[in-house]
């Protein structure tokens, strides 16, 4: 029994899609040839979308158009809110806490030089153990 090949071509190149390796010599129907798919550029994927906007009711592509525009603009409106609204909560930081940091730090300042004046005058012993401790009772 010999073997009979799956299609009637002569090469792949003329091989047809979509036609059935068991079917009849007859019954094979060309869809697509591989050559004529190879010549047609690829679309882009904004080429199809416009495509598609055909098979849409013109009320629906309008909606759609709105509920867009008014999202991007919503979101544009919305990231210059607070970036204005940033720029005013941190310059009013700076102008309101800027002095009760100076503060802080001038007094920690005086601290430390009463610290070290006190140092030089009483000798290191007296500035490192602090006050001086209270005497014990006198015995009677």
């Amino acid at each position: 029994m010999p073997i009979e090949p799956l299609c009637k071509c002569s090469s792949p190149d003329d091989c047809q899609l979509g036609s059935s390796p068991t079917a009849e010599a007859g019954d094979i129907t060309p869809f697509i040839s591989l050559k004529e798919y190879d010549d047609e550029p690829d679309e882009t994927l904004s080429e199809r979308l416009w495509g598609l906007t055909e098979m849409f009711p013109e009320c629906v592509r309008n909606g759609t158009y709105t509920v867009t525009t008014k999202t991007w603009s919503g979101v544009k409106n919305m990231y210059q809110l607070s970036r204005s609204v940033m720029w005013v909560v941190a310059s009013s930081s700076v102008i309101l806490f800027a002095p009760v940091i100076f503060e802080v730090e001038r007094a920690q300042v005086e601290e430390m030089q009463k610290s070290q004046q006190k140092q030089v005058l009483l000798g290191t012993n007296t500035s490192m153990t602090g006050p001086m401790p209270s005497m014990p009772p006198m015995p009677r």
